[in-house]
This record gives structure tokens, C-alpha cells and sequence, in this order.
């Protein structure tokens, strides 16, 4: 696509869906201004949107979904905490894992937590070696997998330790104003086994799971349009897709889901969990971690869960309510979103995108949304870069994570955790660390005034 046609549909203002703004949502409107604001702008995820700025903002369901008592089954199974094989109900967890239950790496349906006194939270370390897997994805690790298991069940013992700590560096905007990032170091310790020569690891924390739903139904040929691989228009982005395999169509897919866009549905993302996060297998992915591995349970109780669960454990994270955007008619935040599109951001954050007529549930179909992302892969640079490919994503390339309830994060989960590794503790900081493609746009960032920043950072925390 030339890049004339995407900033069009970038910054194309959204069209009135025929929504009314409800009693409850608060917001400060200005006395003056001097264009008018479109009011279905609070509405980030369509009818799918909820007005409600608390800490549990996360956890609705969408107000129109159709299948009501299918999502709250499905909540259900997404709060199950299982057990090791051998008990009555929910059992199978490990021999080796990361966690026991779903909403353990998404706390509240928010970013799982990336340490606690040194100690990994919610984050895992993926692993494999050079090469790829008969399917073009990540060569397992000898002894380890994909992914390494910091937990075990009784009579085993954990894959590794990891630890992580946090060196502090400095840097000035061009007002003299410090700010500081905070690049984290990764310790591997008690492996049970030594690591094999070469292992490549990427540090993940868990994303959030409301509106995907929404982004799973918007039209693979809006991706697409979205994209220009080979930066044609020489404007210095070229966000382009992840193709991945299905298991499911025994095929190669456009990757949507994960920090590299390395999952092609929710069902199958969901299947992926079960199974390297919590050692739990299901028809997906029959086998456990450890098939070949020296802790290898050697149990014939595989697949441990029926696809039913895996699809219900989807369905909840697929019908989960989009929170509203607030204060868009506030003057602080209407200057800070013009800074956003002056910075260019909207080129790889894009505000509005459209789902087709077909989805899981009705709630999700032709629905007029604002994720402010493409969902596609852009080089973020050296200082971001995991050195690790996962399928067509490069080592230094991540999918744009959508921005809607970036303001929401500190009230839901008590804290600022952003980027696929939580190593940023403020919006602002997550700002400073792109490069690459986006270096362009952090430095506009790093030359504005204080006000300036101050009003970015406002309309950030009013999606």
C-alpha cells in the first residue's frame, strides 16, 4: 500500500454508528473548541464497549453478546486451577509448568506481572535453537522445548530459575528533562539439565485478553491493506504480516495474536497455554512439554482436557468487553492526540479498524473499533530486539500491541508494566524504548516541551 493510502486510512475520522453516550461515563468538556468531537470515540470497541473505569474493567462481558451463558461458562473454565495428574477433578498440571491456572498470567484479564523481589512473576522465557521446526516456527530447545517450565509438580523438579534485575540508564530529552530506562537482565539458575549450546530465549509477559474477540473478526484483506513489506514509499515503515501454521487448517495462516504475532485464532492460542504454560494437553496439542524429555511423566491420560474446554476457555476472551475511552473532549487530551498523529504513531497504532459480518458471536460482527493497532510486525529495533525468530518475525521484530485500556492498566493491576517484557514502568517509558521503525517518532517525542509530553501522555491514558 503507498503510504498516502494508509495515513488516509490511518487517520480516516470514524463514522457515526448511532450510538448514545451512557449517563454514567464522566468527562470534562470544553467551553471552546475549536473542531468538533466525534462522540462515538468513546466507543473503542463498538457495542462491545463497557463504561466502567474501575479496577475490574477488564472483566465484563460484552454488553451485546449473544451467547450469554456460553461466555460465563467460559469464565469458568478460564478460572480453573488445575492440579497434578492423578486427582478426580481438573488434574494433569505439569510435571513441569510456569502456572496452574489461565487467569494467573492474566491477572484480572489485564498484563501478567513481570517479578517480585527478583523472582519472575507471570513472565516466561521461550526458548529454542537456530533452525526452524518442520512447520517454519522456532526449533524446540534440546531438553527444554519451547519454553521454559520454572515450576514442578511433586516428584519433580523445575526446568530452571530464572531471576531478573533491572540496571537503571539515564537520558535527556532535548529540554534538559531526565528520564530513565530500566533494561533487564535474566539469570538462569538450578537448570536440571545444562543448557544446550546456542539456546535463544525471549522474555514474555502475558497480554491482555479483552476485545480479541474483535481483532480475530476484523478481515484478513484490511491486514494486508495495512501492510508494505518492503517499505515501497520509502517512508521508513514497513509493517508487514506473520505467517504462521494452523493447526487446526494443517496450513500456513496470517498470525494475529502474541508479542510476534505467532498465533493465527484465539482457540488455537488458547490451546498453546494449556499446554506450555500449564502442561495440559488437549487435541490441539496431544502431546506434554516434556515428551522426550528425562521428566516426561510417561502418563497414557493425554489429551488431559477435550477441545470443548480449550473452545469455552476462547469464547470468554473473545466476548469480553472493550473499556470506553474517557476525557476525549478535554483539551489536554484533544492536543495530545494531534501530537500522536503529527509523531506519525498512527501509522503502526492505527485507530480505527472495521470486523466483517462473520464471527464467533453476533456481538462482534460490523463493528466500528479503535485498537489503535495494525496487528502487524515492525523492526522495533537493537535495544527491543529478543534476538529470537518465531515463524516470518525476525529477532528484532514485534507485533503494534493495541492501546485500548493503556490508561486503565495502573487502576486494574496496581501497577505499569508495559512492552512484551514489562521492563517499562511508565507510558512514558515504553515511548522512549522504540527504535527502529519507530525511532523517528520517539525522537518528535524527545523534542517536545514538557506541556507537550504531559499532553501525549493524557490522551495515551484516556484510551
Amino acid at each position: 500500500m503507498k503510504g498516502g493510502q494508509r495515513r488516509a486510512r490511518v487517520l480516516r475520522t470514524a463514522s457515526v454508528v448511532g450510538l448514545v453516550i451512557l449517563a454514567g461515563c464522566s468527562d470534562e468538556t470544553s467551553t471552546s473548541t475549536p473542531e468538533p468531537v466525534d462522540d462515538t470515540a468513546y466507543y473503542s470497541g463498538g457495542e462491545t464497549t463497557i463504561f466502567n473505569a474501575t479496577s475490574q474493567a477488564f472483566t465484563f462481558p460484552a454488553p451485546n453478546v449473544a451467547q450469554v451463558d456460553r461466555h460465563f461458562d467460559g469464565d469458568l473454565a478460564f478460572d480453573v486451577a488445575f492440579i497434578a495428574a492423578g486427582g478426580t477433578v481438573h488434574s494433569g498440571l505439569g510435571p513441569v509448568f510456569n502456572d496452574n491456572a489461565c487467569v494467573a498470567c492474566h491477572i484480572s484479564n489485564g498484563r501478567g506481572r513481570s517479578e517480585s523481589g527478583g523472582v519472575v512473576g507471570s513472565l516466561l522465557l521461550r526458548a529454542s535453537v537456530p533452525g526452524t521446526d518442520p512447520h517454519g516456527g522456532p526449533m524446540p530447545a534440546p531438553g527444554f522445548g519451547g519454553q521454559l517450565n520454572d515450576q514442578a509438580v511433586f516428584g519433580t523438579v523445575p526446568e530452571v530459575r530464572v531471576r531478573v534485575t533491572y540496571d537503571v540508564v539515564t537520558r535527556s530529552f532535548e529540554d534538559g528533562t531526565t528520564y530513565e530506562l530500566h533494561p533487564p537482565r535474566y539469570e538462569l539458575v538450578d537448570t536440571y539439565v545444562p543448557l544446550p549450546a546456542g539456546m535463544l530465549l525471549s522474555p514474555r509477559i502475558g497480554l491482555p485478553v479483552f476485545g480479541r474477540g474483535l481483532l480475530e473478526a476484523v478481515p484478513e484483506e484490511t491486514i494486508l491493506a495495512l501492510a508494505d513489506e518492503n517499505d515501497a514509499d520509502e517512508d521508513g515503515i514497513s509493517g508487514r504480516p506473520n505467517w504462521v501454521w494452523d493447526v487446526l487448517a494443517e496450513g500456513v495462516a496470517l498470525g494475529r495474536f502474541g508479542w510476534k504475532a505467532n498465533q493465527p485464532s484465539l482457540v488455537q492460542q488458547a490451546a498453546a497455554a494449556y499446554r506450555n504454560d500449564m502442561g495440559i494437553t488437549n487435541p490441539l496439542f496431544p502431546t506434554e512439554s516434556t515428551t522426550e524429555q528425562e521428566q516426561h511423566d510417561g502418563l497414557a491420560d493425554d489429551p488431559e482436557i477435550s477441545l470443548e474446554t480449550v473452545e469455552l476457555s476462547a469464547f470468554y476472551t473473545q466476548t469480553l468487553a472493550v473499556p470506553a475511552r474517557r476525557n476525549i473532549h478535554d483539551e489536554t487530551v484533544r492536543r495530545g492526540e494531534r501530537l500522536f498523529e503529527e509523531a506519525k504513531c498512527v501509522w503502526c497504532h492505527v485507530a480505527r479498524l472495521e470486523t466483517g459480518p462473520e464471527a464467533v458471536d453476533a456481538s462482534l460482527e460490523n463493528q466500528v473499533i479503535h485498537p489503535y493497532s495494525d496487528l502487524l510486525l515492525h523492526d522495533m529495533g537493537e535495544e527491543l530486539a529478543d534476538g529470537r525468530p518465531d515463524f516470518v518475525a525476525t529477532g528484532s521484530e514485534w507485533r503494534t500491541p493495541p492501546l485500548w485500556g493503556l490508561g486503565l492498566v495502573r487502576t486494574v493491576q496496581g501497577e505499569v508494566n508495559l512492552l512484551h517484557d514489562g521492563r517499562a514502568k511508565s507510558i512514558l517509558e515504553a515511548v522512549m524504548w522504540h527504535g527502529g521503525e519507530a525511532e523517528g517518532s520517539r525522537e518528535v517525542v524527545r523534542g517536545m516541551t514538557r506541556e507537550e509530553r504531559a499532553a501525549l501522555v493524557a490522551f495515551l491514558e484516556s484510551l
